[in-house]
Formats: structure tokens, C-alpha cells, sequence
């Protein structure tokens, strides 16, 4: 006895099946019918990705994210949107379901409604069993969802830094988050199978830029040269990923300048002598075997792009320096393969330098006169990112979609959002500052309209100044 199985489309990831006596599949662009063994073998070319059976897991759940985002009003970010200027910027990207997700038949949780929020459809269940969601909202500087491309989050995050070092400035920009949720798609270029493409990546791009400013008018009378260096940081030891691994010591001097001995800074005068760079530099970084990825990273990989000044009197002094950060995976002990003590080491190290980040990103937000950057290596390191007026730092939270990863997208944007919240009180109290002068301004100029016209009210005017000299 034959089985008919009809397939419904309600959308095209959403499929009902049907069953009567005789197979066929349907998708949107072919039917195959039952037949002899000879033609099934010329006819099993159907769509990947269409089919997603009724029976998967967590059904009910995909039908109610589905119902949710239906009243949603999704504005995905575009190439028309206003770039903002901010000392720090915190914002969050979304990976598309992966091949092993699909195969499991994984729902997404997550969605971008765009203008900076990010949703995250928590599948809970009641004690009688039923079955509800705890849709949590998320709001950065700016979101990306799934179909965002690296150039288009390269606009928004690090390109605007690119052009601050050129301005003497000193720029952090890292990614962040589980491992397997993009980092090193987003950092180091994309990925067909296993060969990554450096060219389009964050590091790549930010390259390119620099040797663009560098022959800009503008910037052509500064004499400026770029230099590269690519290490990694590993249970808070330093390795030169561009000099075959070659271990380095971190010292800060009598003047509290942080220095990596020994680091190899290679002189370059093109972006394709940096994506080599790159390449080299990404086959040496240490990895290890997680729950989500059988070749995560295990270390933060920094490559740094410096500006030096070509003054013969002196030896290349700084000009402006940018750091780019591809971070080691916030994974608990826990969801490492290996469970000996070693690893367990390896994992806490990672923690504790994320944490120190955390807290130095905080601190700079505030300009607090206190910076913790002594509490791990990879603060030290990237000290002078953090310490003056004129540094600059993005944060991108990457996240996976899964909901086998929902615990994990969570712990994510937690660490992100506490960032953000730790840096809301300062921009209160600027937009506060800026209301006050605001309405400062606006009665100075009616007083001297005031003054002009011979009216009667100056001396109240002139009390609302002091009032709001006195409040501010």
C-alpha cells in the first residue's frame, strides 16, 4: 500500500502534510509522482530547505512565533539610514538558521524587527502543561537580522571608527557571543563550506578603508604609515599568530604604557598584504571541540592596525591605532567536549577576560577616572583603547536563532544590554546638559529681544537665567 503525502504551503518554511493512499511531493516549483525505480532516480531533485514536516519538535511553539511576528512591524536596517557618531556602540546581529539547525529541524526564536530591537520568543511551559511564550525585547544602537550582509554591518560599526584613527584616535572594534554564532564569519570574511573568504570580512574591509584615507587629500599631508600585527590571547598568555606562534610577554612601563615584547608589527602598503596577513595569521589560532561548533575558537584574536608618523627624528610615533577583536566563545564548562582540568582552565580564563571587558567598556561609558584594565590580559593589552578622551569602541552581540541556543542568545544579550545600561545613565546626563543649555540659549535670545524692543520683562528673564545656571 502506497502512502499519498500532500504538502500545504502556508509559507515557504512552513509546510502541513497530508496522507492518502498514493506519494507524491509537492513544492513550489516541481511535483514528483511515485514511479519506477529507473525514473525516481532522474526526479529526486526537490528544493533544500522547502520541506519542514508537520511532526517536527516544538510545533505549537512555530506556530505561535509565527502568529507573534505577524503584528510585528518589521524596518529592516538599510543603506539610507543615518550613521550615528558615538563613543561607544553596542548592537547585535543575527545568524540564519544553519545547515545542522535545519536538519534538526530547529525553529528560529528570534526576530529583528529593525530599529535597534531585537526579539527573543522564550518557549516556555506552564506546571498544567501549557505551553506559552516570554517574548523579552532588546534595544542597542543598532540590530541586523539574518539576511544582513558583512558589508552592511561593516557600515554601521566599524567603518565610522576607520576614519576616527586618522584623527588620532585609538578604536576597539569586537564581536562577541556564544561560539558557533558568527564571531569569525562577521570578523574574518565568509565562509563556502569550510573555506572562509578574508576578503569579506570586518578585518578586511576596515583594511581596504585605511589604505582609502590614506591617499585621501585630507590625510595625504600627515605622512603616515600602516603597520599590521595579528596575535592571539590564550589562557592570558600572548602568541604572535605572524611570527610562528612565537610566545610574548606583556609589561607596562614607568609611564603605565602597556607594551607586548617582542610583537612583530609588519609594514604594509596595501589591503592585500593585510588579507594574507589575515589568512596566515587565522590557520594558527588555537581551537577546540564545544557542544555547538567541533572547531570553535578557543583564544581572542586582536589585529591591529597602526598609524605611525614618518618623523626621522623620532621613532614612528603613534598617530592612531585600531584594534579588531574576534573573541574567544562565552561557553560554561560545561558545554566543552573535554571535562579535564585543563580545559575547565581554559574556559574560566575566557570568562574572566570577558567579564574584565565588560566592566573596562563600562567605566570608559562613564568616563570613570578608574579603568580595571589590569584584571586581564586582554584588557591590558588593548589599555590605551580604553584610557583618553579620544577612544572609540563597538560592541557587536552576536546570536544564534536556534532554540536549542536560546539559553545561550540570552546570556548574550544580557552581557550586552548590561553594557548598554551601565552607559545609559552618562547619555542622560548629556541629553539632560543639552536640554538645559538648550533652554538656556532660547532665553538668553529672548532676552535680548527683549533688550532690543525696550520691554518690561528682563529682570525676569534674567532670574530664569540664574535658575538654570543653578540647576545645571
Amino acid at each position: 500500500m502506497h502512502i499519498h503525502v500532500d504538502i500545504a504551503v502556508k509559507s515557504e518554511t512552513d509546510l502541513f502534510l497530508f496522507y492518502s493512499p498514493h506519494i507524491s511531493l509537492y513544492s513550489r516549483e516541481e511535483k514528483i509522482y511515485c514511479c519506477p525505480r529507473a525514473n525516481q532516480r532522474k526526479q529526486k531533485t526537490v528544493l533544500k530547505g522547502e520541506i519542514f514536516f508537520a511532526s517536527r519538535p516544538n510545533q505549537k511553539f512555530y506556530e505561535m512565533i509565527q502568529n507573534f511576528r505577524e503584528t510585528l512591524e518589521i524596518t529592516p536596517i538599510s543603506t539610507t539610514d543615518l550613521i550615528e557618531a558615538y563613543k561607544i556602540c553596542v548592537c547585535v546581529r543575527k545568524r540564519p538558521l544553519n545547515k545542522q539547525e535545519m536538519n534538526r529541524k530547529e525553529i528560529d526564536v528570534v526576530s529583528v524587527p529593525g530599529n535597534g530591537a531585537l526579539l527573543v520568543h522564550e518557549p516556555k511551559q506552564k506546571v498544567d502543561l501549557t505551553k506559552y511564550l516570554d517574548n523579552q525585547v532588546f534595544h542597542f544602537d543598532y540590530s541586523f537580522d539574518e539576511t544582513t550582509t558583512n558589508d552592511m554591518v561593516y557600515k554601521f560599526t566599524a567603518k565610522p571608527l576607520v576614519q576616527s584613527i586618522f584623527e588620532s584616535c585609538m578604536a576597539t572594534c569586537f564581536a562577541y557571543g556564544q561560539t558557533g554564532s558568527g564571531k569569525t564569519h562577521t570578523m574574518g570574511g565568509d565562509f563556502t563550506g569550510k573555506q572562509q573568504n578574508s576578503a569579506k570580512g570586518i578585518y578586511a574591509l576596515a583594511a581596504q578603508d585605511v589604505f582609502h584615507y590614506l591617499n585621501h587629500r585630507r590625510y595625504a599631508d600627515l605622512d603616515l604609515s600602516v603597520y599590521v600585527s595579528f596575535f592571539e590571547i590564550y589562557n592570558g598568555k600572548v602568541y604572535d599568530l605572524l611570527n610562528k606562534k612565537a610566545k610574548l610577554r606583556v609589561l607596562e612601563d614607568d609611564r603605565q604604557q602597556v607594551q607586548v615584547v617582542g610583537l612583530e608589527e609588519v609594514y604594509v602598503t596595501t589591503a592585500e598584504e593585510v588579507i594574507r596577513m589575515i589568512q596566515t595569521g587565522s590557520a594558527c589560532r588555537t581551537s577546540g571541540q564545544t557542544s555547538a561548533n567541533a572547531n570553535s575558537s578557543r583564544s581572542h584574536a586582536v589585529l591591529q592596525i597602526v598609524l605611525r608618523r614618518n618623523d626621522r627624528a623620532t621613532t614612528l610615533p603613534l598617530h592612531g591605532k585600531f584594534s579588531l577583536v574576534d573573541l574567544a566563545g562565552n561557553e560554561r564548562g560545561t558545554d566543552v567536549s573535554s571535562n579535564d582540568r585543563s580545559t575547565l582552565v581554559e574556559t574560566a580564563e575566557i570568562n574572566r577576560s570577558l567579564l574584565a571587558l565588560k566592566e573596562c567598556i563600562r567605566s570608559l561609558g562613564k568616563n570613570s577616572d578608574h579603568i580595571p584594565f589590569r584584571m586581564s590580559t586582554l584588557t591590558k593589552v588593548l589599555r590605551d583603547s580604553f584610557i583618553g578622551e579620544n577612544s572609540k569602541t563597538c560592541m557587536i552581540a552576536m546570536v544564534s536563532p536556534g532554540m536549542a541556543s536560546c539559553e545561550y542568545t540570552m546570556n548574550t544579550l544580557r552581557y550586552a544590554d548590561r553594557i548598554r545600561i551601565g552607559l545609559a545613565g552618562f547619555h542622560i546626563i548629556i541629553i539632560f546638559v543639552f536640554q538645559r543649555a538648550t533652554e538656556l540659549v532660547k532665553a538668553m535670545e529672548k532676552t535680548s529681544y527683549n533688550i532690543e524692543m525696550g520691554l518690561p520683562d528682563i529682570v525676569d528673564h534674567s532670574r530664569k537665567l540664574m535658575g538654570l545656571c543653578n540647576a545645571a
